[in-house]
């Protein structure tokens, strides 16, 4: 075997290692860190919830609700107000943990409501319980109104 082509093989891999590195973004210099750094802090940066949403819900029911949040950190707090229950104000608490969220409402019934959110807007799945029955399920989405 010659020194030519024992050689070339490894030149290769090494001249398309080196090319990789200098082409892809943030993974070259000094730059790779603080790369890294930005992706890890968009990924835990969540936004807040604070103030008032609109939305509707879909299936075993139907109808229009209206939330006002307080969010502390991971924790929410506020009222909410559901057409099928002549709108009035009901306490309601739940947390966001990143993008999902998780409320509900407690009392002769049950309504747990799980998603994620989205900017401006939300959106996933509610199931209301009473006396350890389920009692509907179904999907909501709101939108945020300020």
């Amino acid at each position: 075997m010659s020194l030519r082509s024992s050689i070339a093989p490894k030149l290769v891999a090494t001249i398309s290692a080196a090319a990789l590195l200098t082409m892809a973004p943030g993974w070259s210099g000094s730059s790779w860190a603080s790369a890294r750094l930005a992706n890890t802090a968009h990924t835990t940066h969540h936004s807040s919830v604070s103030g008032t949403w609109k939305g509707s819900y879909s299936g075993s029911f139907s109808g229009t609700f209206k939330l006002t949040w307080k969010q502390t950190k991971s924790n929410l707090s506020g009222t909410i107000m559901i057409s099928a229950f002549s709108n009035v104000p009901t306490s309601i608490h739940g947390t966001l943990q990143g993008t999902s969220i998780h409320f509900g409402t407690v009392g002769s019934q049950s309504i747990t409501y799980s998603g994620s959110v989205s900017g401006s807007s939300m959106s996933g799945t509610w199931k209301l319980e009473a006396n350890g029955h389920v009692g509907g399920t179904g999907s909501w989405k709101a939108s945020k109104t300020s």
